[in-house]
């Protein structure tokens, strides 16, 4: 572990050095691949610099707490230090165990999320329109911006589906927990007997796929158009300017109609193509290693319940990791960290059971 560390040190340095350098600085292209690996190293260089020096601490108090003949007073402060080192490097000693552990590919990508309403007619499409509000504050908050890339509306508010984006760095690795079936339990607004009704919504997140990520050969799509329409099948848009994107060797099938003309609509259409095809694509080749980890924090496939919202007790559960917050005004509201959070910690401990590394 310690040799990698000294080949982390020499290569932030040696990165460091590169960037001072008038012919990096001239080459846009190398010069941002440099500092992006820079800004990578540098938690990890940070943390092994903090560990060394709480490692010459605790050294030092050792052997002045075994050579003995120490005033009281100075005793007491040389234990207090020997312990607080002690404890400080075997927090560095975990920290720096998660930062070696194999990076996402795609946590600082964008993402796109879909969320579908599932069994439970109406009261699903108006939950799948609340969990979208949710994902949207949340956002919000993290600083990210959003952008809805198509929407079918139903007449009392709700949405069958809804895709969006959400843009920001970091923004897949905060969001990467929620695919999967997300079950509401509540009265539905159009109940009259006041009735507990189960429905459920399905959420999946892509990351975003650029062109160079996933590259589409155009004689693989059909593409078509239609006029755009809003809820309950009144048209919005004379023209036909709504696109619908057919990728033939799968059947995969994506239709945009929100922005007001065709190209528009295609871009958009191609994105969300793409994303899903990368994702799909993926997963089939990490299905090995999601398979270890979903008794942790899920395999991300949407048949799968992952949470459960429970309006009448107020109370939130995820299942993967056996959770229960009894704040779900809060969650609805876009405060998601305490649900997040836990699972980001799950993985992680999943991955270091995994890797086996000890100092």
């Amino acid at each position: 572990m310690f040799e990698k560390l000294h080949g982390v040190e020499r290569r932030f340095a040696q990165i460091n050095h590169l960037l001072q350098q008038p012919e990096v600085a001239g080459d846009a292209a190398k010069y941002q691949q440099l500092m992006k690996e820079y800004h990578d190293l540098e938690p990890l260089v940070e943390a092994y610099s903090a560990y060394t020096q709480a490692e010459k601490d605790y050294t030092e108090a050792k052997e002045l707490m075994e050579s003995g003949g120490l005033e009281p007073d100075f005793k007491e402060i040389v234990q207090q230090q020997f312990c607080e080192n002690r404890q400080k490097l075997e927090e560095l000693e975990q920290k720096i165990k998660i930062l070696l552990l194999p990076k996402d590919a795609n946590d600082d990508k964008n993402i796109i999320m879909e969320i579908r309403a599932g069994t439970g007619g109406e009261e699903a499409a108006l939950f799948a329109r609340s969990l979208c509000r949710m994902y949207q504050m949340y956002a919000q908050k993290s600083g990210f911006r959003c952008q809805v890339l198509s929407s079918n509306d139903t007449e009392l508010g709700g949405v069958k589906e809804i895709c969006f984006s959400v843009e920001g760095a970091g923004a897949y690795s905060r969001l990467k927990y929620e695919s999967g079936t997300h079950r509401v339990q509540r009265v539905p607004e159009t109940e009259s007997q006041g009735r507990i009704q189960t429905s459920a919504v399905t959420v999946a997140v892509l990351p975003e796929a650029e062109e160079v990520d996933f590259q589409l050969d155009m004689k693989d799509l059909r593409i078509d158009t239609f006029r755009a329409s809003g809820a309950g099948g009144q048209h919005i848009n004379k023209t036909s300017s709504a696109i619908r994107v057919t990728y033939l060797p799968t059947g995969t099938v994506v239709e945009c109609q929100n922005e007001r003309s065709q190209l528009q609509n295609k871009e958009k259409a191609l994105q969300i193509l793409r994303s899903r095809l990368l994702k799909a694509k993926q997963e089939a080749a990490d299905k090995a290693y999601n398979d270890q980890r979903s008794s942790m924090v899920g395999s991300g496939d949407r048949s799968e319940r992952i949470r459960t919202y429970n309006f009448p007790q107020g109370r939130v559960t995820d299942h993967r990791i056996g959770l229960t917050l009894y704040k779900i005004d809060s969650i609805m509201d876009g405060n998601l960290e305490e649900l997040l959070e836990p699972l980001r910690i799950a993985e992680q401990t999943e991955k270091l059971k995994q890797a086996g590394e000890t100092l």
